[in-house]
């Protein structure tokens, strides 16, 4: 890995204004997914052949005197659960092994007309249900920092393509943290924005109550303009907020002096000491530039990782009744169609979505809809009343992104519940619908990333951005500092 990549906002200027040719930087990157990607296996299929096609064809439009867009030439990498018209798009699940949707997501759109190339489809825990990406048809993904740890998941090979160079930018999706912890353990950036604030159109749903697309980066400002790409009103996705695309970057410099910073008195027990440390780094550094540090309480924290385990799963079980084998995916034969559906079913859906789709199901039926799902509706209604009293005193909030740094590959495979626990600080903004974002804030056990969780109230993404530009800065000024524990 280099140890200062390129970044996506640089590499697009380059191309634009001819100094770099879009072919020689697909190529570029390329050799590095062909030298490396065997042991990271960040990728479920690499798109050599199309890459190299778009790239020549972006150098054509930039010979012509036509702008590209603003990630022109820039190498994309896309997380396996968004529809790439043509292009197989598997959710890393048998039962999607070949499937190839016929038409884009629209954050695919939107990117292509920006300029990017897409390089990949990458792995993910299947049907995103997981925090490790060990959850796949096509094997786990390893973390670039050590190939005997995870990566985080669900997004792990979104988060860990970007980590290893294999792209300046990425995409994912994120639940219940998907984007978030794996951009903790892989040391980079990443977000999930205000919920509607991004089409979910082309997504295959896994909760679509809680679902939101978001970037991977190596720099909060590629990040900005990744999100600014992708986000605005969708007339063809219900959920979609009716706003123009968000202007993130103006907010990049503004510092934070004046602004509120809350800190959670009575937020869950559980994160190490290591990440404990860096988070308390993190405030001093705010305090340092101008922020107030506030203390505030949101009693139904604790509560996000219940409600979310019975309303995820019932969504699921919802949103992936349609994989049958009649409508989409593999199939397999038996004498009758009800035998058809269980056989398929069986064969197709790995063990964690299979017990998602149970606890879903069990949630939702006769007799205990009222007593688990109902309830956990109600639960998280507290939970966002909280955090709306927690904003009514700080701009923003900050937390651990993920309790402990990259753990090893197996290590939770055999206890669910240790494996949930991962999602402990990210889960509470996906039933929230507010944005959070993960940045790289120094290192831990064993020199391995630790992140930090930056989280604002609904649509002030742009604050969140503002205070993870300061701390990014504090971060380059202060790379002495950026060791504990190791």
């Amino acid at each position: 890995m280099s140890d200062q990549p390129t970044t996506a906002v640089d590499l697009a200027e380059n191309v634009r204004n001819g100094s770099t040719k879009a072919v020689d930087v697909v190529d570029e990157y390329l050799a590095r997914i062909d030298e490396r990607d065997g042991e990271i296996n960040a990728f479920n299929l690499v798109l050599t052949d199309q890459a190299r096609e778009r790239a020549a064809e972006i150098d054509e439009m930039i010979s012509l005197g036509r702008d590209p867009g603003p990630l022109a030439g820039v190498p994309v990498a896309l997380k396996d659960n968004l529809c790439t018209r043509g292009i197989p798009t598997t959710c890393s699940s048998k039962i999607l092994a070949d499937w190839k949707p016929p038409y884009d997501a629209t954050v695919v759109t939107r990117l292509r007309d920006a300029g990017a190339i897409f390089v990949g489809k990458t792995n993910l825990d299947e049907f995103a249900m997981g925090s490790s990406t060990e959850n796949s048809a096509f094997g786990p993904t390893k973390n670039p920092h050590d190939t005997t740890r995870v990566p985080g998941g669900s997004s792990g090979g979104s988060a860990a393509a970007v980590a290893a160079n294999f792209a300046p930018l990425s995409f994912g999706s994120d639940t219940g943290g998907s984007i978030r912890q794996p951009a903790a353990l892989c040391g980079v950036v990443g977000v999930k924005p205000t919920y509607g604030a991004v089409s979910r159109l082309g997504l295959v749903a896994f909760g679509s109550s809680l679902d939101q697309i978001g970037p991977f980066a190596h720099t909060v400002r590629d990040a900005a303009v990744a999100l600014e790409t992708i986000s605005g009103h969708d007339p063809g996705d219900s959920t979609s907020i009716q706003q123009s695309p968000l202007n993130l970057s103006q907010a990049l410099d503004l510092g934070v002096v004046g602004l509120r910073v809350g800190r959670i008195t009575d937020l869950p027990k559980g994160a190490s000491p290591d990440v404990e440390e860096r988070l308390e780094a993190a405030f001093d550094a705010l305090r340092e530039a101008g922020a107030e540090i506030i203390d505030v309480e949101i009693p139904a924290f604790s509560y996000g990782l219940t409600a979310y385990y019975l309303i995820a799963p019932a969504e699921a079980s919802s949103n992936l009744a349609r994989f049958d084998g009649v409508r989409f995916g593999m199939r397999t034969p038996a004498p009758d169609t009800n035998s058809m559906y269980t056989a398929t079913r069986t064969d197709g859906f790995g063990a964690e979505v299979k017990r998602r789709i149970m606890l879903g199901t069990y949630a939702l039926s006769a007799g205990y809809y009222d007593a688990y799902y109902g309830r956990a509706q109600k639960v998280r209604r507290l939970i966002a009343n909280d955090f709306a009293a927690a904003y009514a005193k700080a701009d923003v909030l900050l937390t651990p992104a993920s309790p402990t740094v990259a753990f090893e590959l197996g290590d939770k495979n055999s206890d669910p519940l240790a494996m949930y626990l991962c999602d402990t600080y990210t889960i509470p903004s996906n039933l929230t619908g507010d944005p959070g974002m993960s940045i790289p804030f120094g290192t831990g056990e064993h020199g391995l990333p630790v992140g930090v969780q930056i989280l604002a109230p609904a649509l002030k993404d742009d604050v969140m951005f503002q205070t993870a530009a300061t701390l990014e800065r504090h971060m380059q000024n202060h790379q002495d500092q950026n060791v504990s524990g190791s």
